[in-house]
């Protein structure tokens, strides 16, 4: 039996079947979820879990190269902007594109996790990269 790590198989099957470049998305309990995204709803009860707790453990486990925001979220929830880009690395590039744009793009994720934040615009994607543990010769 597994006990440590994500212990939630449908959320430890989804980070396995992420790629290079792939992108995943955190999403609080009011976002629009596309009919044909595989879902994992964490989702427990109003403000549980948070976005920022799961990303604190998704963080541990999925390396991530970059962080696409809706404009929204910097402009109407700060606080909340400023934890996830502090959390995640100072040197993990973000990029900030229209509300529209994000929703455009949650149909072109792999996959999406479904909090229950209910934060305002709490919502991320994560573009999947090579963490430190690879290693290059030269």
């Amino acid at each position: 039996m597994q006990e440590i790590g994500i212990i939630n198989r449908e959320l430890a099957r989804l980070l396995s079947e992420q790629g290079h470049g792939d992108m995943l998305m955190v999403v609080d309990a009011g976002f629009a979820i596309p009919k044909h995204a595989d879902v994992v709803d964490i989702s427990l009860t109003e403000n549980c879990p948070m976005v920022i707790d799961t990303l604190q453990v998704l963080k541990k486990f999925f390396s991530v190269e970059k962080l696409i925001f809706a404009d929204k979220t910097p402009e109407v929830s700060p606080s909340l902007y400023d934890n996830i880009t502090a959390l995640l690395g100072a040197d993990i590039p973000v990029e900030i594109v229209t509300h529209p744009q994000i929703k455009e793009l949650s149909s072109k994720v792999k996959a999406v996790i479904r909090t229950g934040d209910f934060t305002a615009y709490a919502n991320v994607i994560l573009v999947s990269g090579a963490g430190p543990r690879w290693y290059c010769e030269k």
